[in-house]
């Protein structure tokens, strides 16, 4: 690090990281409380309220893949200060008048996102290299955390103040406003790109660690989603109340931030991440399980096993991201092709599984694919988190083909 460690700079650094690294949910996870009102108040139907955050998550994945050039031409620390100003704007656009504004906003809102998703595991690497399972637990936690405050703040924040849905929104931009003036500074000091090399997609395809790990990413993003969009309503339809159900839901939530902290540390030491994610994807299967099984039977039990298990796969994925690449632009790169297909597959999950919902009449075969998808999850995950051979991976590097992961301690 440039900084020295321990200084006032270093300090502002770290507080700008994590303060960033809790916007990159607040503004996906604060819709949903609030989506009756927005389609009472626009007039929209059930298709075009989901559309909303549909909008975003498409954006995440699709929109991905800006990221590696932006960092090459301006540099991370810049890149990330764009994205939480641009961030800024989408959701003040989002909470502007009208209709178009709303769906223009979550675009913006979602292309921001999505470009700090992949800068921020490339940012670990540069900034934190010596620390990359401590400061990726870090930003995980505030991505969980940030996650869980808005999807639990918004209403009672709408109610303490007498604002409508778009002020209640907007507030979202407030973070984020705090997390770029912290970030200044480093944005600043930054040199720019820093002669990053470029790590052209086609090359980086070619690394057979690529497709394992983005395979890992988008499978592990799918169950997530999966269960964020449906288990309230698996819940109601077997005879739980909907406020039940919503807590239910938020306690699983409320799981994953201690284990998204504590995994990666203890993951990142380890010369293999096998066994935990082995681990991780047993307890998520076992969560489902116990859904299909015995749904209204300890219910919380159930949900705290798929906090563990979800939260502890998000922070392995985002780790061995980090790990299988030796310098922050092979990590940029990397990050881009995985969470590409993750939040591909993450806003295709919730879809297909309501499709099985209403061709099968009943939950048992969703669930079921659900628990097919963790035993994907279960393989790639062995195969990508498996320690490999002294070297790294680089795009375009010969023999490539079995990209290892980078050098250990």
């Amino acid at each position: 690090m440039s900084e020295r460690r321990g200084g006032l700079p270093w300090m502002v650094m770290v507080a700008g990281f994590v303060l960033a690294s809790f916007n990159l949910r607040p503004a996906l996870a604060g819709i949903s409380p609030v989506l009756d009102e927005i389609m009472e108040d626009l007039g929209l139907s059930a298709a075009g309220g989901g559309a909303i955050t549909t909008v975003m998550v498409v954006c995440l994945g699709v929109l991905a893949p800006l990221a590696p050039p932006l960092a090459r031409r301006f540099g991370l620390d810049r890149v990330l200060l764009a994205g939480l100003l641009v961030l800024t704007a989408g959701v003040l656009l989002r909470s502007a008048d009208g209709v178009p504004a709303l769906y223009a906003g979550a675009a913006v809102v979602g292309t921001a996102i999505a470009v700090m998703n992949v800068v921020m595991p490339a940012v670990v690497k540069q900034h934190f290299p010596d620390r990359v399972g401590l400061f990726t637990g870090i930003y995980v936690s505030g991505l969980v955390l940030g996650a869980a405050a808005a999807s639990g703040l918004t209403v009672p924040l709408e109610r303490a103040t007498g604002y409508g849905w778009r002020e209640a929104t907007a507030m979202a931009a407030v973070p984020a406003v705090a997390a770029a003036v912290l970030w200044l500074p480093q944005a600043l000091r930054s040199r720019g790109a820093g002669g990053a090399e470029r790590r052209p997609f086609r090359e980086l395809l070619g690394a057979r660690v690529t497709w394992f790990v983005m395979i890992f990413m988008g499978v592990q993003s799918l169950t997530f989603y999966v269960t964020l969009a449906w288990l309230p309503t698996i819940f109601q339809e077997s005879g739980l109340p909907a406020d039940q159900a919503g807590y239910l839901l938020g306690l699983s939530n409320l799981v994953q931030v201690g284990v998204t902290l504590a995994v990666p540390v203890h993951a990142g030491k380890a010369r293999s991440q096998v066994p935990h994610v082995t681990a991780a994807t047993l307890l998520t299967a076992a969560g489902y399980a116990g859904v299909l099984v015995a749904p209204t039977t300890l219910p919380w039990l159930w949900m705290v096993l798929l906090g563990i298990g979800q939260g502890a796969a998000i922070a392995l994925a985002l780790l061995i991201i980090t790990l299988r690449a030796p310098d922050p632009a092979s990590v940029t790169a990397l990050s881009a092709v995985s969470q590409t297909a993750g939040y591909v597959l993450a806003a295709l999950g919730p879809f297909l599984i309501g499709v099985l919902r209403e061709g099968s009449g009943g939950w048992t075969l969703p669930l079921l694919a659900g628990l097919g998808a963790c035993g994907v999850q279960l393989a790639v995950g062995f195969l990508a988190g498996r320690p490999a051979p002294s070297g790294a991976v680089r795009a375009g590097a010969p023999g490539s083909g079995d990209a290892p992961a980078a050098r250990r301690k």
